[in-house]
């Protein structure tokens, strides 16, 4: 099952962090990619220095309607919500389906529309919070705590942890040479 971020309502100056750590919070819980219903490639640039240091194949991609994007999906569109339905109810439901998700977060009011569309309306609480927040939680969950342990492929950058201060590795690319019998000849 692949997860994928839908955020809608990016604001370009008010929005950039906020999104930016959107991303960066959906994969590093779990999720394969983010979408987002506004061009914002400084939002992309970002992303992509950081998995090109701490590696996986994390994507950030942008559409221009982003109705037609739930429409299309073929998979369970959650939408996290405060409105909806506690966490803890749905999610025996939702890890039932094996099916790819897509998950919605806003980021200012979000059309009435989404709350029709998706096969799921999921709240992290009934307390008004960080969507960031919302969405770590939701991943953590719904990957049972699992995918904060995995490791990225290609890292260039590890941490190790430890009780007392900071320690990270870089690592060297890894080369891999091509078989001798595919390689050309020089002359």
């Amino acid at each position: 099952m692949k997860a994928t971020v839908l955020r809608l309502g990016h604001r370009f100056e008010r929005d950039r962090r906020v999104s930016t750590h959107l991303a960066l919070t959906a994969r590093a819980f779990g999720a394969d990619g983010i979408v987002f219903d506004a061009r914002d490639e400084r939002v992309r640039e970002s992303v992509k220095r950081i998995s090109e240091g701490w590696g996986g194949g994390f994507s950030v991609e942008f559409v221009s309607s982003w109705r037609k994007a739930v429409a299309g999906f073929a998979g369970d569109v959650i939408h996290l919500t405060m409105y909806g339905l506690d966490l803890d109810e749905a999610l025996p439901q939702i890890r039932k389906s094996r099916k790819d998700k897509l998950v919605i977060v806003g980021g200012k009011k979000v059309p009435s529309d989404v709350y029709r569309m998706a096969t799921y309306n999921v709240s992290v609480g009934h307390q008004p919070h960080s969507e960031v927040a919302a969405l770590a939680v939701f991943l953590d969950r719904l990957f049972e705590g699992k995918s904060i342990r995995r490791e990225f492929k290609g890292a260039k950058m590890r941490i190790i942890p430890q009780e007392r201060g900071k320690k990270m590795v870089r690592q060297p690319p890894t080369f891999s040479p091509e078989p001798s019998s595919r390689r050309r000849s020089r002359t």
